[in-house]
Formats: C-alpha cells, structure tokens, sequence
C-alpha cells in the first residue's frame, strides 16, 4: 500500500545576510512563507530494503546524493528506524529557484518517518536538529507555518506575516542560481564590512507577537546584489513586477524565483499575462 505526500515550496519575505559564523556557515536572519503552489508529491511505497528514488523527468535526482536519500539515511541512523521504501518524486518545484525544493521534500519524508516510527521517533527538538545538519530551511518545512528564521535556520519563531487578502505572483525564469556561488559571491562584495548592523529591523522581527500588515520596506533581499549583478535580467522582473502594481516584490532566497505582492488579484493576473508563459513559469496564491 502506497502513502503519498505533498511538499510545498516556500519564499522569503525578507532574507537578511549577517555574516559568517565561525564554524563557516552564514548567519541569516530571515521570514519563510510556505506557498502551496508549486509543490512536489511523494508516493512512498514499501520495498525489501534500502530507499530507491524513482524520478522519471529528472533522472538526475535518482542517487544518493538526493537530499531525500540523506534524509533517510540520517533518519536511519539517528533512530535505528531503516525501512525499506521506494518514492516515486514528482517535480513540479523548479530546482535553482530559491523555492526550497529539495528541502521540502526532504522534510516530508522526515515527517512520514517519524509517524512510522512507533517508539524509535524524535521528539521535536530532536527531529529538528536533525534536519538542521541537513540543510538550512528544512528545519522550517517542518512547521507547516510562517516561522521568522536566525541562525542557519534552526532558530524558529512563528508569526503572522501579515499578509491576509493578497495574492502572491512567482515568476520562475529559466535561470539557475547556484547557491554556493552567491554566497561566495556576496563575502567578497562585503569583505571588511560590519554586515551584521541594519538601519532597522523589519516589522515582522520588532513586533512578533502581533499580526501587522506587510510593510513594503520590510521585503528585501541581500542576496540581489550580488545575483541581479551577474543576471540583470532578475531585476528586470522585479521591476516589472513593482510597475504592475505590486506593493511589494523580491527575490526568494538566492534566486532565481522573483515575487510579487498584490493587493487585487485583477493586478496579480494582467501582471502575469504580461510576463508570458515563453519567458518563465508563473504561479498564483492568495492568502
């Protein structure tokens, strides 16, 4: 008998780089929102033994470099709980989008596993620690809400991000950003440079404990510096996305996803009719 999982993506309303830690990781402070369209689907299925990954648009995923077969692994090893399983992945979430895709799959086998776990499961704390040590958003798809993020992610705060009634424009470009490189990227146009102060915190990280409405202020991304340097044509969305009425747009985690905000969904609609489907993937939420 088959399970079978959805996986939202996520972006973040705002992503705020503030240096680099001592152990080498970056220090962020930043709020993800899950978004449920795009999402991948997991169809988990039992098998003799060991985890095999079956992904018949993106064969490339079908190792155990996978995230989804480290999350398995870890899970494993960690609890002593190895079932043997086959997933069959489908991809809907673009990779090298900034959207969190292998992340969240990850985190939705993390979950399944520790369902089925019977006395061998985490507890919470557990189980995100765990997470964390695979990758810096997992900790958050674990959730399931808007959690304000510090550390490399594992720090979670849960919030209201304020944004009831507005409709949410992704705009997807066939472009990938690697993530390395835009880290690598950005310390060398901030070396020697005391990163860690802001003129201001946003809204969402002064008052968390009250549900605010979306400060356009309070949606950036330190990321875009370095990223609509090598891809101007990144900045050209965001640009086209604010001249359509967005009240706020942003890049999603190191790109190469573009959002926008919209007040009315009439704007959020004749704004994705101008991009064209030839130019990028789009996809519309409303909260």
């Amino acid at each position: 008998m088959s399970t079978t999982l959805t996986a939202p993506c996520k972006i973040n309303l705002f992503l705020h780089i503030a240096g680099v830690r001592e152990d080498g990781y970056h220090e962020l402070n930043t709020l993800f929102l899950p978004v449920p369209s795009p999402g991948d689907t997991l169809e988990i299925s039992p098998a003799d033994s060991g985890m095999e990954i079956v992904c018949p648009e993106f064969p490339e995923l079908e190792t155990k470099g996978n995230l989804l077969h480290k999350a398995w692994d870890s899970f494993g090893r960690n609890t002593g709980f190895r079932p043997g399983i086959r997933v069959r992945l489908t991809k809907n979430i673009p990779m090298g989008a900034g959207l969190g895709g292998g992340s969240t799959d990850a985190a939705a086998l993390l979950k399944w596993l520790n369902t089925q776990a019977g006395g061998n499961s985490l507890g919470k704390d557990a189980l995100i620690a765990l997470a964390a040590r695979l990758g810096a958003d997992i900790p958050f798809f674990l959730q399931d809400r808007p959690c304000l993020a510090r550390g490399i992610g594992e720090d979670l705060t849960p919030v209201d991000p304020g944004i009831q009634g507005l409709h949410l424009l992704l705009v997807c470009p066939p472009v990938h950003v690697n993530t390395q490189w835009a880290y690598a990227r950005w310390d060398a146009l901030n070396a020697g440079r005391d990163v860690a102060l802001r003129p201001r915190l946003t809204s969402w990280e002064s008052n968390n404990k009250n549900s605010l409405p979306v400060q356009p202020q309070d949606v950036f991304n330190d990321f875009e510096t370095p990223v609509f340097e090598k891809h101007p044509e990144l900045r050209a969305i965001k640009d086209k996305l604010l001249d359509s009425g967005a009240i706020a747009a942003a890049m999603s985690g190191s790109g190469s996803t573009v959002f926008g905000l919209f007040r009315h969904e009439r704007e959020a609609a004749e704004a994705a009719r101008a991009f064209g489907k030839d130019a990028a993937l789009l996809y519309m939420n409303r909260y």
